[in-house]
């Protein structure tokens, strides 16, 4: 059986205020080896704070969430900054690509704190460029780049550490439906290579083509499909 690289153990997320807001309610979920996982719902569902907390840019403030088989409500920020830099891969739907930089230095920065030397840097993020297409715009500034290209080159840095799980919030949110199709083809590609995904998205056409879905309302888990065969 494939090893589990995410797991949510009746999390919850409860932001302070007058009154609290509750944004996960005893969330239950697991993502193994090789999946690619849609997770869906309206605005306000709590999507954004699944993905902040698989991401380990936050913590759960009641269950557990495990990344890696480590516990990362119990971890030092040092140690989960350590886990996030290796094990985890995000593409924003904003992109946050550096305008002026190239395509490649773009890609090679999402290994700056794997404390990767510059030479191995480069030659992974050609590598990863390669890996989505776009090879040849690798010297390319990213301001120069198509929106299609752009998301490419973020997907790209996403890649370039080899991660156990790669996030993408909204991955064809801000594309037009013909590039959208492309990127989710092009990720349809990555997962039959064993890249393992969790999507966060609203679109029923990514989220259908997705082996597995989650729908999440106001917080909890409203409804899950079982993996395809």
């Amino acid at each position: 059986m494939n090893e589990v690289v995410l797991r949510f153990e009746e999390v919850a997320k409860t932001y302070p205020g007058t009154p609290p807001v509750e944004s996960l309610r005893g969330v239950d979920l697991e993502v193994r080896a090789g999946d690619m996982v849609a997770v869906v719902g309206p605005s306000g569902s709590g999507k954004t704070t699944l993905l902040n907390l698989a991401a380990g840019l936050d913590r759960p403030t009641g269950g557990s969430v495990l990344l890696g088989g480590e516990r990362v409500e119990t971890l030092s920020d040092r140690r989960l900054s350590g886990l996030r830099a290796h094990a985890i891969g995000i593409v924003f739907q904003r992109f946050f690509l550096l305008d002026h930089r190239t395509a490649a230095a773009n890609v090679a920065d999402g290994l700056l704190y794997r404390g990767v030397p510059p030479h191995r840097r480069r030659a992974a993020a050609l590598e990863a460029l390669e890996r989505v297409g776009l090879a040849e715009r690798a010297g390319r500034q990213a301001r120069v780049l198509s929106g299609g290209e752009r998301q490419r080159v973020a997907i790209a840095r996403a890649l370039v550490g080899r991660p156990a799980l790669v996030l993408a919030d909204e991955p064809t949110g801000n594309l037009d439906s013909a590039t959208g199709d492309q990127i989710l083809a092009l990720l349809h590609g990555l997962n039959a290579d064993g890249v393992t995904l969790l999507l966060i998205t609203h679109d029923p056409h990514v989220a259908a083509a997705c082996g597995r879905r989650v729908e999440l309302r106001d917080g909890r888990v409203a409804e899950r499909t079982a993996d395809r065969a």
